[in-house]
């Protein structure tokens, strides 16, 4: 019978160590299996995101995601409703409206291109979750603010959310090929864009004289530089509703 306080004996030589006991497993739940599955996004793209994938990271079977989640499709629209919610929406000030348009397109541009290609879940559906709600209501707020007239106001959330999306879409497709094909992002485009910059000088110009003609003109200008173009296209349209609006004309 040991003393108390007495220092603790060492285990013979000949004894199994006992094996530290494991930390306590965390409970499963909706926001460990999106958390988890938005860092598999953003580490590998969308394609490695599977219920299958999800619960092997989570040190679980399959099964067990669905007490959380009806399926893949819709712990997509889970992710895509988290990263909505890293959308920053200024409150509307009537006198800027324009400009917070713009502000807020390029945070929406911003949020979607650090996570990889969860673009492609937009695609083809409608939002409806709180956090893209929140998006819709404040990019309404903005234009009704500066007197856009309330259906041209409504359809052009769909639109600038289309653009967005689209824009980087197009983006991620291109990252995509590039890991597929080596070497850095920036080698890869200007090795893509120099071939088609090739091939449209070698086009037969009895047939496209104004593409060959104006190869420089149509190849210029990076994505950045491009997107504020077609974001400009889109807000500038909208400032001619308001500037026809009648004076005095109710919202």
């Amino acid at each position: 019978m040991s003393d108390t306080g007495a220092p603790e004996m060492p285990a013979p030589p000949w004894r199994s160590r006992r094996r530290p006991a494991a930390p306590p497993r965390q409970p499963l739940s909706q926001e460990r299996i999106v958390d988890v599955a938005l860092r598999l996004l953003d580490a590998e793209g969308l394609d490695a995101v599977s219920m299958r994938r999800v619960a092997q990271e989570l040190g679980t079977g399959p099964a067990s995601l669905y007490a959380h989640v009806s399926g893949k499709e819709e712990l997509f629209e889970l992710m895509r409703e988290r990263v909505a919610g890293e959308v920053r929406i200024p409150e509307p000030d009537p006198a800027r409206w324009s400009e917070q348009l713009r502000e807020t397109a390029r945070e929406m541009h911003r949020v979607l291109s650090a996570h990889a290609d969860i673009a492609r879940v937009s695609m083809a559906t409608i939002p409806t979750g709180p956090n893209a709600m929140r998006i819709a209501e404040g990019l309404l707020s903005i234009m009704l603010a500066g007197g856009v007239p309330p259906q041209i106001a409504a359809w052009t959330i769909d639109q600038i959310s289309l653009y967005v999306t689209a824009h980087v879409y197009e983006a991620s497709l291109h990252m995509a090929r590039h890991r597929a094909h080596g070497g850095s992002a920036e080698e890869y485009m200007a090795r893509f864009l120099g071939q088609v910059r090739d091939y449209f000088s070698s086009l037969p110009p009895d047939r496209f004289p104004n593409v060959v003609r104006h190869v420089g003109e149509l190849m210029s200008g990076g994505g950045d530089e491009r997107f504020e173009f077609g974001l400009d296209l889109l807000v500038r349209g909208l400032e001619s509703y308001v500037a026809a609006r009648p004076a005095g004309a109710g919202s």
